[in-house]
């Protein structure tokens, strides 16, 4: 059994996000051969080297899942674009580059965080040039952590004002761009995070049908997609609620 999840956005100012993590870590995934994380694990990340109390507690417990004998793997997002190798390291997790070809029920996959789909959104599509630029993240990494704060909030609250103000095709992945990148990497199955739109949805790439599987965010409830010999499943979940235990 494998399993994919996505846009957790993780904080300390949502400890039922973080229960619910937590405990999907210690009862599922544990019964996982791999665990698929497919960006914005973390709603902010400034740099391996500023992880705070509450990170280095996810990172202690993506370890204990690891050493259990669970492989992660981890791809970066919109928002934690700035994870290192030095926290992948510590987390016993495999950084993956975006996107990536897996191999899934013995077919080639794509998996990416989505949000160099959305195209018709030019002005995030010139920052994320900008963000993503080798000579861009160097610097960045290396600013003072007071000056990281300043700029994770400030783009924060400034992708949430924009992001409000645009119509929903243009946050929403370009639907002729899909099979364009699925015909680029040989694939007839895509999977992604990002819109919070979660869906599988049918389509036709060349000559063959195909599908595009968009995971869930956890807000209100947790979302996974889980890969056996059944095929493909994907299916939200309630969170534990607080004082009780159990397996998400």
């Amino acid at each position: 059994m494998i399993l994919l999840i996505s846009d957790l956005h993780l904080q300390e100012e949502r400890p039922d996000i973080t229960r619910a993590f937590l405990a999907f870590l210690g009862g599922r995934a544990r019964a996982a051969e791999a665990l698929y994380i497919l960006g914005d694990f973390f709603e902010a990340w400034i740099g391996d080297d500023a992880m705070s109390p509450y990170q280095s507690s996810i990172c202690e417990a993506l370890r204990a899942l690891s050493d259990s004998g669970t492989k992660i793997f981890l791809m970066h997002g919109n928002r934690d674009f700035l994870l290192g190798r030095a926290f992948c390291r510590q987390a016993g997790c495999t950084l993956l580059k975006d996107p990536t070809v897996v191999r899934l029920n013995d077919e080639p996959v794509l998996l990416m965080h989505g949000d160099s789909l959305c195209t018709r959104d030019e002005g995030y599509m010139r920052l994320r040039r900008v963000l993503r630029n080798p000579l861009t993240l160097f610097i960045l990494r290396h600013l003072p952590l007071s000056t990281r704060h300043k700029l994770a909030r400030k783009l924060r609250s400034e992708s949430r004002a924009q992001t409000r103000m645009k119509a929903n095709d243009i946050v929403d992945v370009t639907p002729d761009e899909v099979p364009r990148v699925m015909l680029q990497h040989g694939v007839s199955t895509l999977i992604h995070g990002h819109t919070h739109r979660p869906a599988i949805h049918k389509l036709q790439v060349g000559d063959l049908a195909a599908r595009r599987i968009v995971l869930g965010d956890w807000d209100r409830q947790g979302w996974a997609l889980q890969v056996d010999e059944q095929g493909f499943n994907l299916a939200a979940f309630d969170f534990v609620p607080l004082g009780l235990t159990g397996p998400a």
